[in-house]
């Protein structure tokens, strides 16, 4: 009897190690895609994580765009779709940020390798489409999100106030503005005042 207990109870123990917290590969792409214009959704490239946590190529993709599933690790949920002209700036920030290095730091080591060349930033302002929902309005089977707010975002280098005409602060619901100004991270931000 003794040894059916202890079976059973590592038979549990086993299932519970085994179970993960990260959706099926189908329930990642449909949440990344909740970022994509629905011109590119049908081929857009989609990262996601497998069941390590790690980041793996989900499916590829042929138009340009690239999406990421929500991180594991993320209280809330967050997923993204930008220009692949941005790749180079997205998967550097994701390296510094496996090293350790806190948003201060990636900001630092980005900076110093846009300033010397070795990472390039696109010339023309290149799109970032994000979209937040809380962890209480994500289905984790079948990867729908309610209630969700959608940003997007334009990154080009020193872009300037005076250059673009934008303000270099948020002013009103839903405006444009111009955030981090003068800098290596220079982007324009536009938050719609409504929900989705």
């Amino acid at each position: 009897m003794k040894n059916l207990m202890l079976l059973s109870f590592i038979s549990c123990f086993g299932v519970a190690i085994g179970q993960t917290n990260i959706p099926s590969a189908e329930s990642q792409i449909k949440t990344a895609l909740y970022a994509s214009p629905e011109m590119y959704k049908d081929g857009a490239k989609v990262l996601g994580y497998n069941n390590k946590g790690e980041l793996i190529i989900l499916r590829e993709g042929n138009n340009g765009l690239i999406c990421i599933s929500n991180s594991p690790k993320r209280k809330g949920v967050s997923v993204s779709c930008y220009s692949d002209k941005l790749e180079a700036f997205m998967a550097r920030g994701r390296e510094l940020a496996d090293s350790g290095k806190n948003e201060v730091e990636k900001r630092e080591f980005r900076k110093k390798d846009i300033d010397a060349g070795t990472l390039k930033m696109p010339q023309e302002p290149a799109a970032v489409y994000i979209v937040t929902a809380t962890k209480e309005d994500y289905d984790f089977e079948s990867g729908e999100l309610k209630n969700s707010k959608m940003r997007y975002v334009l990154y080009k280098p020193y872009m300037s106030g005076a250059e673009t005409g934008l303000p270099t602060k948020p002013s009103a619901p839903g405006m444009p503005w111009l955030m981090d100004a003068d800098t290596h991270r220079s982007h324009i931000m536009i938050s719609p005042a409504n929900n989705n």
